[in-house]
This record gives C-alpha cells, sequence and structure tokens, in this order.
C-alpha cells in the first residue's frame, strides 16, 4: 500500500490466498466416545507436531448485552472437568465472563489442518488449585503477575518497568511470591466440542460432541 492509502499492483489480495489441505478423513468410528479423550488425543498428536504452542487458545468472551471480544491465552490444564487458563480477575475478559459466563475457545493448530472448538460456561477455580499453579510458575512471572494491573490503562512502558522493579527488589530470586489476592483461574466446563479437519477442495470435516443430559452425542456437521 502507498504511503497516501492507495493501493498498487503488488498489494497481496487475500481473496487469491489459498491451500489444498490433504489428509485422511476423520470417521466418527475412529472417534473417543468421549471428548476430552478425543481432545487429548489430538492435543497430543499436535505437540508431536512440533507447533509453535499448541496449547495457545483463542477465548471469546461477551459482555450481558452482547458485545464480544477475543483474546489468545495459553492452556494450562485440562481433564474431565474441564479445560483451564489463568487471568487477573479485573481483567477484560474475567469481568465479562462475571457477566456473561458462556465462552468459546478455538485451538488453531493451522500446520496441521487442525481445529477444536469448544463452548460452554467458565468458572473460577479453588484458590488452592491456583495457588498450586502460581507456584510453578517462573519467578518473573510470578513477579508480572503483581506488576500489571491486567486490561487497565497505564501511562507509559516505563511504569510497568519500575513496578517489575520495586517488586524484583522486593522479592528477590528465591524468596516465595504470595499469590495476587485478584489472580487466579478459570475452568471453561465444555457443552459441545468440535473437532475440525481440513480436506481437499473445502469438504472438511467437523465432528461435534454435543452433551445431552449426562451423555455426549457425535454429530457431522457440513463443512
Amino acid at each position: 500500500m502507498r504511503q497516501d492509502g492507495g493501493v498498487t499492483d503488488q498489494d497481496i489480495d487475500p481473496a487469491a490466498m489459498r491451500k489444498q489441505y490433504r489428509s485422511e478423513i476423520v470417521e466418527e468410528a475412529a472417534l473417543a466416545e468421549d471428548p476430552m479423550a478425543q481432545f487429548a488425543r489430538w492435543f497430543q498428536q499436535a505437540a508431536d507436531s512440533y507447533l509453535f504452542e499448541p496449547n495457545a487458545m483463542v477465548v471469546s468472551t461477551a459482555t450481558s448485552d452482547g458485545r464480544p471480544s477475543s483474546r489468545t491465552v495459553l492452556l494450562k490444564q485440562f481433564d474431565s472437568r474441564g479445560f483451564v487458563f489463568y487471568t487477573n480477575y479485573g481483567s477484560r475478559k474475567a469481568r465479562e465472563i462475571e457477566e456473561n459466563p458462556y465462552v468459546s475457545l478455538l485451538f488453531p493448530w493451522h500446520p496441521i489442518a487442525r481445529q477444536v472448538i469448544v463452548t460452554g460456561r467458565a468458572v473460577r477455580v479453588g484458590r488452592d488449585e491456583t495457588a498450586a499453579y502460581f507456584r510453578s510458575r517462573p519467578h518473573g512471572s510470578q513477579l508480572g503477575a503483581w506488576a500489571s494491573e491486567q486490561s487497565r490503562v497505564i501511562a507509559s512502558r516505563a511504569e510497568l518497568d519500575r513496578r517489575y522493579a520495586e517488586l524484583a527488589e522486593r522479592y528477590p530470586e528465591g524468596e516465595q511470591v504470595p499469590v495476587p489476592p485478584e489472580w487466579g483461574g478459570l475452568r471453561v466446563v465444555p457443552d459441545a466440542l468440535e473437532f475440525w479437519q481440513g480436506h481437499e477442495n473445502r469438504l472438511h470435516d467437523r465432528l461435534r460432541y454435543v452433551l445431552d443430559g449426562e451423555k455426549w452425542r457425535i454429530e457431522r456437521l457440513c463443512p
């Protein structure tokens, strides 16, 4: 694009960007009965493919009046109870979850032409669980959780660095850093999980687990 905002013949055309996804068909019979077991299988395969941060996921939230927002965070735990990430409870996503607990997670594993979409309800994890994870974080990350009032306006980068430096002096390496009171985990308890596998001619596989009472049913969606 020219400096005056005009376009040139050399501009990249996103409509011309096309990839043919060549992969095996995903049959319903090959899926695990439990969606978390199926997620564990695909997550392991994503990790084995040496993807950059396969635990990165897009978390989408919405306000009580339906205004959405999205951001990328890192999955820190998953099990039969759901998917856990950590944040400042004063952040935008946490405040929106307080208003509207229904969220969506998207795992975009582009290099292997896969994605997983999770929808469900977010709830706070217990403080003991939060504390155990916080203590497993690198010392610098622990200080960063104190230094950053996530999503709040700050005057400058220098101010953020000043806060961090003060904390580093107060809690030198090797000294235990207390868990910030407004920082903790959120667990997304799923009610649906969609497993997407790209294929040629845009005839992708979309297999969705939907919670029906206490059991999961699997349905195929048109791509």
